[in-house]
C-alpha cells in the first residue's frame, strides 16, 4: 500500500491520466482482499481446525461402517456414501491448506496451489449439492411410486451418482479454459471462483453457475421434499397439534395390523388419489369342532377384521 500510494502521488504530480488510472485499477484490486487481524486470522484457523478435524473423523467413520457391514450396503446408504466420499476429500484436499494459511496470515502455496485448491473445493462442493438433490428425487420417487423399492438395485443409484460427478465437472472445468478464473478470495487465504472481477466473461459464469449449481438443485430439493410432506398430511396433523400444545385429531394416524385379513378389493378412483379399503366387519370363521355336520356358521369364534384404508397418489 506504501509503494502504491506513493506511486498515485508520482502519477498526480506528472498529471498523467493513463498513469494515474493504472495505479486506481491496481487499488481497487489489492483492496478487494481485505486484510484480517491477527486475531481474526487465529479464529479462521481455529475454525477450521475443528471443521476439518471433526469432518475427516464423522466422514471416515461412515465410510468404515459402510465397508465393514453388508447390512449397510443398500442403494439409498450409497448415495449417503457418496456424500460423505466428497466431504471427506475436502477434509483431506482443501481444509489443511486454507487452515496452514490461516495460521501464516497468507496463502502459502503459490499461484498453481491457489488454482488447484479453487478447482478441487468447487468440484467437490457441487459433488455434494447434487447428490443430495439426487437423494431427494430418489426419496420421492420411492415414497410416490406404486412399487416398493427394490433393495438390491444398484443401477439407478450408480447413475445418479456418476452423475452428479459429470455434472460438476461441466460447471468446474471452464475456469481452467478462460472462461472466468480461479483465485484468492476473501482475506487472501483461500481460493475460490473470481466473484469480483466485473467482465462479460466472468460475470456469465457466475451466472450460469449460480443458476445451474445452486437454484436448481435446491428447488429440487424443495419440490421433491414438499410433495412428501404433502402426500403424509397423518405427520402434518401431529406437527399442527404440537406447535398449538394440543391432542392431534381422531384419525389423524392409520393403524395397521399384521394379521391376516380377507383380500382387497379394488377401490373408486377419484383425482389423483386411489382408494383401496378392506372388507368391513368380523370375520366370522366356520366352527370345525363338528367339520361332519352342516350348519350355520359359529359367531363364537369370529375375529375382528382390521379395516385398512390405503390411500395411493397418483400425481
Amino acid at each position: 500500500m506504501i509503494v502504491s500510494n506513493l506511486s498515485l502521488i508520482s502519477c498526480r504530480r506528472a498529471n498523467g491520466a493513463l498513469c494515474l488510472s493504472a495505479v486506481e485499477g491496481h487499488l481497487e484490486a489489492s483492496s478487494s482482499y481485505s486484510t484480517l487481524s491477527p486475531t481474526g486470522h487465529l479464529l479462521v484457523a481455529v475454525s477450521l481446525g475443528f471443521i476439518g478435524t471433526f469432518g475427516f473423523i464423522n466422514n471416515l467413520l461412515v465410510l468404515v461402517l459402510f465397508c465393514r457391514y453388508k447390512v449397510l450396503r443398500s442403494p439409498i446408504n450409497f448415495l449417503l456414501v457418496n456424500i460423505c466420499l466428497s466431504d471427506l476429500l475436502v477434509c483431506v484436499l482443501g481444509t489443511p491448506f486454507s487452515f496452514a494459511a490461516s495460521t501464516q496470515g497468507r496463502w502459502l502455496i503459490g499461484d498453481s496451489g491457489c488454482v488447484w485448491y479453487g478447482f478441487a473445493n468447487s468440484l467437490l462442493g457441487i459433488v455434494s449439492l447434487i447428490s443430495l438433490a439426487v437423494l431427494s428425487y430418489e426419496r420421492y420417487c420411492t415414497m410416490m411410486g406404486s412399487t416398493e423399492a427394490d433393495a438390491t438395485n444398484y443401477r439407478k443409484v450408480a447413475s445418479g451418482v456418476v452423475m452428479s460427478w459429470v455434472y460438476s465437472l461441466i460447471w468446474t472445468l471452464p475456469p481452467l479454459f478462460g472462461w472466468s478464473r480461479y483465485g484468492p478470495e476473501g482475506p487472501g487465504t483461500t481460493c475460490s471462483v473470481d466473484w469480483t472481477t466485473k467482465t462479460a466473461n466472468n460475470i456469465s459464469y457466475i451466472i450460469c453457475l449460480f443458476i445451474f449449481c445452486l437454484i436448481i438443485p435446491f428447488l429440487v430439493i424443495i419440490f421433491c421434499y414438499g410433495k412428501l410432506l404433502h402426500a403424509i398430511k397423518q405427520f402434518y396433523r401431529c406437527f399442527r397439534a404440537l406447535l398449538n400444545c394440543d391432542k392431534p385429531q381422531r384419525g389423524s394416524s392409520l393403524k395397521s395390523s399384521s394379521k391376516a385379513t380377507k383380500p382387497f378389493r379394488p377401490g373408486r378412483r377419484t383425482d389423483n388419489f386411489t382408494f383401496v379399503v378392506a372388507s368391513v366387519g368380523p370375520t366370522v370363521v366356520p366352527d370345525k369342532t363338528n367339520p361332519v355336520e352342516e350348519g350355520p356358521l359359529s359367531t363364537d369364534t369370529a375375529k375382528p377384521a382390521v379395516v385398512f384404508l390405503v390411500a395411493h397418489y397418483n400425481g
